[in-house]
């Protein structure tokens, strides 16, 4: 008679494994986001005691149940973070959560009828909210450096793309700090692989082809293998974009104050320094393949030579210098974005003989016509200044990643970038 298999080795032994390897994962996202959170909770409760005492009150039996429930707010959504397990979206994810949890925590003082300050909640929302994201970031951080590359023939040269911050491992090696095994899609999906990627499933591993890790790995894709059917737009990517048209007429008419007054005055230097005209407008490649014509202010002299900007310029003029490393003569594209021919955030536009050249060169290089171009984007801030057309190819595979991946989070990432390229005044000439 045969004996029965052994609990140790068989399925359920695998499933334990499993189990085992989801509560570490989730201590180890707990320990990532404690400072984030921790500091979430104390700034919320504090807020609110401050507001409190600030208004004269000094009903302590009210106001510490509502300060503590407050506290609780980036507790619970960091919570619902980790049991999510998703981070493809921090900061849309961050925000559900936290209105989530806000709403939860409200709706519960409310039931107890105890008075509570508006106020003191409102201005405790934001710290929290920025809490839960960068606890959420903070996760996203520690899972990066949770991956293993499943041993196959290419490995080695795979593990050189991604910088060596992946480690080539085997299904009997792999460690307790892994999370995420990464396969090749031909070369796993044969050869007796099934059962051991099931096993590896089974044991709480998240299985990945490498090409989709190195794609966000490096923030761009592979442009010889790049297809228009590969971007799915989910309806969430479709709805945000129809919306980022009304969020660039905001953006216009709360920047309009301030772009009139610095336009105004740049306006008038360059008209003192170098005479007129103080506009310079060009033919730019647009949505769709058309044809609009950009405005910029002229930082540089009359009759310049169309060559690439170098660095020190000499056809720059006095005191323009500081004008183009802060973007500021971009700020008659305001003009553009109210049109509707461009966006905030978008693949740059490029000039109509070079934009002519390039699709000559690539076809896939008039799919970045598909977006409305923009102020600045993904390969602007991942890349930035290209002076010749390798580099403006090698952009193009930025531009392709964000008309894939087209979002709000990435959209902020942008943005925060191109921020901190201004300060920075980093990558103009």
């Amino acid at each position: 008679m045969s004996q029965p298999r052994s609990s140790t080795n068989g399925l359920e032994a695998v499933i334990g494994q499993g189990a085992k390897r989801k509560t570490h994962h989730y201590r180890m996202l707990m320990r990532a986001a404690l400072p984030a959170t921790a500091s979430a909770s104390l700034c919320a409760g504090a807020i609110y005691v401050l507001v409190m005492i600030w208004a004269g009150r000094a009903d302590w039996h009210n106001i510490l149940p509502v300060a503590v429930a407050l506290a609780a707010i980036p507790v619970i959504a960091v919570s619902l973070l980790i049991v999510a397990g998703r981070r493809s979206h921090p900061f849309t994810l961050a925000l559900a959560v936290t209105v989530f949890a806000a709403s939860l925590a409200i709706s519960i003082i409310a039931a107890t009828r105890i008075p509570v300050s508006f106020l003191g909640i409102v201005l405790g929302l934001p710290t929290t909210l920025l809490g839960v994201t960068v606890a959420n970031l903070a996760m996203a951080r520690s899972l990066t450096r949770r991956v293993g590359l499943l041993d196959f023939p290419e490995a080695p040269e795979v593990a050189r793309r991604l910088e060596g911050k992946v480690p080539i491992v085997t299904p009997e090696t792999i460690g307790p700090e892994i999370r995420r095994v990464l396969i090749d899609p031909q070369f796993h999906h044969g050869g007796g692989w099934g059962p051991i990627l099931t096993r590896l499933y089974l044991r709480g591993f998240e299985i990945e082809g490498w090409p989709s890790y190195l794609e966000g790995f490096s923030g761009r894709v592979d442009i010889a293998s790049f297809d228009l059917a590969d971007v799915s737009y989910s309806p969430s990517q479709i709805l945000y974009y129809r919306a980022k048209r009304l969020v660039d007429i905001v953006g216009v008419l709360v920047l309009a104050g301030p772009a009139l007054l610095v336009g105004g005055l740049l306006w008038l230097y360059i008209r003192l320094v170098d005479g007129g005209p103080s506009l310079f407008i060009q033919p730019r490649r647009g949505y769709g393949g058309g044809v609009f014509r950009l405005y910029k202010f002229r930082t540089m002299v009359k009759n310049a030579d169309t060559a690439s900007t170098a660095q020190n310029d000499a056809r720059v003029l006095p005191g323009c210098h500081i004008v183009r490393q802060l973007r500021i003569d971009e700020l008659p594209q305001l003009i553009n974005i109210l049109k509707g021919e461009m966006s905030f955030i978008g693949p740059r536009p490029v000039s109509v003989p070079i934009a002519e050249a390039l699709e000559a060169r690539l076809p896939q290089y008039a799919n970045r016509s598909i977006l409305l171009p923009g102020l600045t984007g993904w390969a602007q801030v991942s890349h930035g200044y290209a002076e010749t057309e390798d580099e403006e190819i090698t952009k193009l595979s930025y531009d392709l990643f964000y008309l894939k991946h087209v979002s709000f989070d990435l959209d902020v990432i942008i943005a925060v970038r191109t921020i901190k390229t201004l300060l920075f005044r980093s990558g103009a000439r």
